[in-house]
């Protein structure tokens, strides 16, 4: 598949998820809190197919750097009501594609852990806030960001399945069995809960992805 095709696709997939979301925004009355969540699950699941469209990281970071530029236009005049968020501070829509280029340059040679570094930002940070919002009593705050223990246990739980996931399942070096893909999941999903209940201003996209990197980094498969 050329480079130029493995662009159209991306670009043609989070158009779709955008739209999907906009479309339940309008049609079921969901608030952007949640809309902006499925983009955001969505979009970084298309980490999974990436390596099988581009020959290498650099079209891909070109991708995400034009996502970048739409996000923050978005994010500066509202043109898209699902991917608004309440706090006009968060720029985490802008860190998102941003983290996702970073991990591909870092790992794109080694697609378990590329998909792995993205996927406490994609489930984990994805479904917090949803369980949080709906299920969410045990309440704790730091500097302006409130959060929910709650919300905190379902980054872990929805992280550490897709972590673990991506390690076994993802085809590529290193070769990681079931087994062996526990543990570092796990590490990662411990320090990254951490680190995203003490982000504020939206940083836990870079914050969280960073410590990912650095632990599967190290890590010896």
């Amino acid at each position: 598949m050329s480079n130029t095709l493995g662009i159209v696709i991306c670009f043609a997939y989070i158009f779709v998820v955008i739209g999907l979301a906009e479309g339940l925004r309008r049609w079921r009355g969901y608030g952007s809190g949640f809309t902006r969540k499925i983009i955001h699950i969505g979009v970084g699941m298309m980490s999974w197919f990436i390596p099988f469209l581009f020959t290498s990281a650099w079209p891909f970071v070109l991708a995400c750097a034009a996502f970048m530029v739409i996000n923050l236009i978005d994010w500066r005049y509202g043109l898209i009501g699902s991917m608004q968020s309440k706090h006009r501070s968060n720029l985490g829509t802008v860190y998102f594609p941003f983290a996702a280029a970073v991990v591909a340059l870092i790992f794109w040679e080694q697609p378990p852990l590329m998909v792995a570094a993205l996927m406490p930002l994609t489930w984990g940070d994805g479904m917090a806030p949803v369980i949080g919002e709906k299920y969410g009593h045990r309440f704790y705050q730091v500097y302006t960001s409130r959060r929910t223990l709650e919300g905190s246990l379902a980054f872990f739980v929805a992280g550490f399945v897709f972590t673990w996931l991506a390690l076994w399942l993802m085809p590529g070096l290193p070769a990681i069995t079931p087994a062996a893909a526990i543990l570092p999941a796990l590490v990662v999903m411990a320090v990254t809960t951490l680190v995203e209940a003490v982000s504020i201003w939206g940083l836990d996209n870079l914050a969280v992805t960073a410590v990912a990197i650095v632990i599967l980094g190290l890590w010896p498969f």
